[in-house]
């Protein structure tokens, strides 16, 4: 029998759990929220180069920084953009000596793929590490995982074990239509596209299991160019329609801009500038800006303490 992928999901100690449950089906759990365990928040889309491993990072350290112990896991498990940028920010550190400080680091622990040739084997011997990895999080109080731009089993585990899902998207039809289909003609919506019923099916699998409380899903729209006002307003339009239709939340993300590109081979973040001997960068009207769509990135969460702790390190660099 394939093992129970919610057998151990990061939770309060005193959680009961159902042993003759199906498969993917656990009952009588309660919402981590609820009882005092760990939030899990999964950066996910289905198309790469949409500002996912960004996102990631950068909700981590802020979460850090508010004083929360935060775990990490990467599913991308071929670029593993999240895990490079992890061991950037390590190099840089040790090659910073002790005049780096608070540069904290999350709770890193890795998945390893099946390399099984059966795909059931595989799936269920994915399922048990993806298990195993979960439970080794439950003394965090958030868990970010940065899902690949595939649709793996990994990545579908984590979307059912997700307490927020984050969906960074380009602000273009390209990244729409893995969201929804669109009549080519008249321009209506036809119904759900591929991610969009990957969630469904997550938050489907969310209900059967029996854990209380709905996933939140919010769609962060990045790059969002200050030129083409109409297409622009055509994909928001369209994006709100949707929104309504399908259920998740508009967010605005972050822009394209050199200031991220720059912090990854050192393995740092906007929160960092500034702080405990990092340099500062934060002095054009660029930078500002961004610093601007980080703190509105955190507001969007919902997540009230740390955004307000995050808000304070932003001010401060």
């Amino acid at each position: 029998m394939t093992q129970n992928p919610f057998a151990n999901r990061p939770s309060a100690p005193s959680q009961t759990r159902d042993k003759t449950a199906e498969p993917e089906v656990l009952s009588g759990a309660r919402s981590r929220e609820v009882s005092g365990g760990t939030k899990v928040i999964v950066i996910g889309n289905e198309k790469g180069g949409s500002g996912k491993t960004t996102a990631a990072m950068h909700l981590i350290v802020a979460l850090m920084k508010s004083g929360f112990k935060t775990g990490a896991m990467d599913l991308d498990l071929r670029q593993k953009s999240l895990t490079r940028y992890l061991f950037n920010r390590q190099k840089w550190a040790e090659k910073q000596g002790s005049g780096v400080k608070n540069l904290p680091f999350p709770v890193f622990i890795p998945v390893e793929a099946s390399e099984d040739d059966s795909r059931a084997r595989s799936k269920a011997i994915e399922t048990e590490r993806f298990a195993e990895t979960m439970g080794r999080f439950a003394d965090c109080d958030y868990l970010i995982i940065d899902c690949p731009g595939a649709n793996t089993h990994l990545s579908r585990l984590a979307h059912a074990h997700a307490d927020i899902i984050v969906t960074p998207m380009n602000d273009s039809f390209v990244d729409f239509d893995l969201l929804a289909k669109i009549d080519p003609v008249s321009g209506d919506i036809l119904g759900p596209s591929l991610y969009a019923e990957m969630v469904w099916e997550a938050r489907q699998k969310r209900a059967m299991s029996g854990v209380m409380g709905g996933i939140d899903w919010v769609v962060l729209r990045n790059r969002i160019g200050a030129t083409n006002a109409k297409n622009k307003k055509r994909v928001g339009d369209k994006l709100k329609d949707l929104s309504d239709r399908i259920g998740f939340r508009l967010a605005h993300g972050f822009g394209e801009r050199v200031i991220y590109r720059e912090l990854f081979p050192m393995g740092l973040t906007l929160l960092d500038l500034g702080q405990g001997g990092v340099p500062r960068k934060l002095s054009s009207m660029t930078h500002i800006t961004a610093r601007q769509e980080i703190r509105a990135f955190l507001l969007s969460l919902k997540l009230a303490k740390p955004a307000k702790k995050a808000d304070r390190q932003i001010e401060a660099a």
